[in-house]
């Protein structure tokens, strides 16, 4: 067994980590204020070629894989939250359906721009009456000849805001409930697509979370992709990776509240002595501290599997599931070093505190984690517990 990085990921660990500290990390509360990530660091992000990390090299990419796009959400997420899921869900959402289920043609026509990030990608499903059962999703594609008019709308799509391609999910065989759904590419502006609505959030405020509207929407018989009526299984290929991205951006986030109750508890005095000499204090700090290590080895376990072409839907479920909830408790745990301080806007762990929620929500509850992780164990054909232990 090898727990190691390999050399090339130990050098972009050190180098996103370095960027991170310099570059992300001192505007992380000024861009939660301003609820937007500044153009310029978007466009460092991009000539650090953070989002092409997944995309081969034919198209502009490093092809590096899944394990350096989880380390480079983990280490921005140390950094700020908000920019880690940015990166998130471009290359897990959006990157990674294209270069899945996308034809040769469609590769070609977006990957260039969305490796060289002048393109920001997005991935729209949820629907203010399908969120968990996404299958009952009431948007529409209707053929139109050769090509299709998309009619409905969508919430909570990040970088919607940003993005100039989005995955789309809409039905286009409503009776037909296996196969309801078709994945589309859609290019932003289109006509017929607008913002409704930019959600105000609780955490992760630089990002855009977006409500999109399509009224008579048109797009062109090459904006199919994959096969039509193929769209739950993309949208299932797809989160399933997206999963890996959410739980190293919870792994980010309960790094950052280690590291800030460690050197919060050395410096803070009561009683004429540290407060890390209290056991009280030392016990939060040794739980985070366990947990952060569980949850890595959960994150780069399901990171590895996907490099290696091997099933990790389950994994991935694992993963998220964990990191998730672990980052909560860190958070919270970090809100009570910092006593009274932490409740405040002028320490970090107020943010990390409001940042960590979302994991627990997106890219399946907690709940939907927990039904897939049981109904697999349950599966007589998966035997993924006698696999895996």
């Amino acid at each position: 067994m090898d727990f190691e990085f390999s050399e090339d990921h130990r050098i972009l660990r050190d180098t996103v980590r370095d960027f991170a500290r310099a570059e992300v990390a001192p505007g992380a509360a000024d861009r939660d204020s301003a609820h937007k990530i500044e153009p310029q660091l978007i466009s460092k992000m991009a000539e650090m070629g953070f989002f092409g990390i997944c995309i081969p090299e034919e198209y502009g990419g490093a092809d590096m894989g899944c394990v350096a796009s989880t380390i480079v959400v983990e280490e921005i997420s140390k950094a700020c939250a908000g920019t880690g899921v940015f990166l998130s869900a471009h290359n897990s959402l959006c990157v990674d359906p294209v270069l899945g289920f996308g034809t040769d043609a469609q590769k070609k026509k977006y990957l260039p721009g969305l490796a060289s990030g002048k393109t920001i990608g997005c991935f729209s499903l949820t629907e203010s009456g399908s969120g968990s059962d996404a299958g009952s999703a009431r948007c529409t594609a209707t053929p139109d000849g050769d090509s299709w008019r998309v009619d409905g709308s969508k919430i909570f799509v990040t970088n919607g805001a940003e993005a100039g391609v989005v995955i789309l999910f809409a039905v286009t065989d409503a009776e037909d409930k296996k196969n309801r759904l078709s994945a589309f590419i859609v290019e932003q502006p289109s006509d017929g697509l607008s913002i409704a609505k930019l959600e105000d959030k609780m955490g992760i405020r630089c990002t855009s979370t977006a409500e999109f509207l399509f009224e008579n929407c048109p797009l062109p018989p090459d904006s199919l992709l994959g096969k039509r009526g193929h769209g739950l299984r993309v949208e299932l290929t797809t989160l399933d990776g997206g999963r890996i991205g959410v739980a190293a951006q919870g792994l980010g986030i309960a790094a950052a509240c280690l590291d800030a109750s460690i050197e919060y508890a050395k410096q803070r005095e009561q009683f004429n002595r540290p407060i890390g000499a209290f056991w009280a204090i030392q016990e939060k700090i040794a739980n985070i501290a366990v947990e952060v290590e569980a949850s890595r080895m959960l994150v780069y376990r399901a990171a590895w599997l996907k490099d290696q072409g091997r099933p990790y839907a389950y994994e991935a479920a694992q993963a998220k599931l964990f990191a998730a909830e672990a980052c909560n408790r860190a958070a919270s745990a970090a809100v009570q070093v910092y006593g009274g301080y932490g409740f405040c806007e002028d320490y970090p762990v107020e943010r990390l505190y409001r940042d960590a929620k979302i994991t627990e929500l997106y890219e399946g509850t907690s709940e939907i984690h927990r039904l897939v992780i049981a109904r697999t164990l349950l599966d007589p054909a998966a035997k993924v517990w006698e696999t895996n232990r």
